[in-house]
């Protein structure tokens, strides 16, 4: 990781880890596994873990929930993104649930080849999930990495990720 990352990622990363150290805070623990497909030629692709935080909602209505969110994605290779940004949910019927985010960040990669375009990245996510009685949930999720053509090169990331959802009350 060279200097410029850590210094653009340092204050996401602060931003995590306070969001977890607050003890009013309530909302769900993200985790999930998948797998990654790099748009570039000659690129590595790569199994991938994520863990994400999802605060409760500051806006509702109807079905939809908006909240904020944090994630950081580690690739097998390496490679790694950690990000910020609003959530959006809406309830369906039953427990099953549509969730969407977008989440502005820095990604960092250890194969030459996964270059992104630059350290400023956007992780734009939908995903399709079901709530279970316990307040856990599963979801099926397909995120997207690019940097929006704001650099010379904008190859993007796809990746398939199974999440399970865990709440917590602060």
């Amino acid at each position: 990781m060279t200097l410029r990352t850590f210094v653009t990622a340092a204050p996401l990363a602060c931003t995590l880890m306070l969001a977890n150290a607050l003890p009013a805070m309530a909302g769900d623990w993200i985790f999930g596994a998948g797998y990654s497909s790099f748009s570039r030629d000659g690129a590595e692709d790569s199994a991938l873990v994520s863990i994400e935080y999802q605060h409760d909602a500051f806006w509702q209505r109807g079905n939809f929930d908006a909240s904020f969110g944090a994630a950081l994605d580690v690739q097998t290779t390496g490679d790694l993104f950690i990000g910020a940004g609003a959530v959006g949910k809406w309830h369906l019927q039953r427990g099953w649930f549509i969730e969407t985010s977008v989440m502005p960040g820095a990604y960092a990669e250890s194969v030459k080849l996964n270059d992104l375009g630059s350290t400023f990245e956007i992780r734009s996510a939908i995903a399709v999930g079901k709530e279970f009685a316990t307040g856990k949930s599963l979801s099926l999720a397909l995120t997207h990495k690019s940097n929006a053509s704001t650099a010379d090169i904008n190859p993007g990331v796809n990746s398939l990720l199974l999440r399970w959802h865990v709440p917590f009350n602060g």
